[in-house]
């Protein structure tokens, strides 16, 4: 791993592609124990958990249903403090166990709005898994259950996660230089 460039900022190596991989693991491990003969949906906040929500899927061993959500709460490298949803549930969840599958949970505004917008369809269980979860920077009420990272209120990209739409598509996570 080496340092890049994306636009103007310099990111470094935070976390290799077999760390997270290992992480995935782990937390596909924990899900099909803890839900083994439940119904089970999840659904991913896009864009950011694309790439989370591919390989996590590929290790969850029970029968589910996965839907997506895009919402959208960041500008720049900032984010804005509101949430906009784009596109909506499709799947009902009514009286099912939901997770929730996020690349980060920083102050935790989406989680909240997202959790807000699916308890009105009185699933059974909402939980949230994450690739990232910043704590220090966190102020919601639904901290996540299940997460792979918890990082410094430092911004990052890779593995989904952009900085003005590009660094998705990389393997890694990487770190601004500060």
């Amino acid at each position: 791993m080496e340092t890049i460039q994306l636009h103007d900022k310099l990111f470094i190596p935070y976390l290799s592609e077999s760390e997270i991989l290992y992480a995935v693991d782990s937390l596909a491990d924990r899900i099909n124990k803890d839900y083994e003969g439940k119904e089970l949906i999840f659904l991913s906040v896009l864009n950011g958990a694309f790439m989370f929500t591919s390989d996590l899927m590929k290790r969850i061993t029970l029968p589910c249903e996965i839907s997506f959500m895009k919402v959208s709460s960041y500008a720049g490298t900032e984010t804005t403090g509101r949430v906009d949803e784009l596109i909506g549930l499709t799947s009902t969840v009514k009286d099912r166990h939901v997770i929730i599958i996020e690349d980060i949970v920083d102050t935790g505004i989406t989680i909240d709005k997202v959790i807000k917008l699916l308890s009105i369809q009185e699933p059974a269980s909402i939980e949230v898994c994450a690739t990232l979860f910043k704590k220090e920077a966190y102020r919601g009420t639904h901290p996540p259950k299940y997460y792979g990272f918890e990082i410094p209120n430092k911004f990052v990209v890779g593995y989904g996660l952009d900085y003005d739409q590009h660094g998705r598509n990389l393997s890694a996570i990487y770190q601004v230089k500060s």
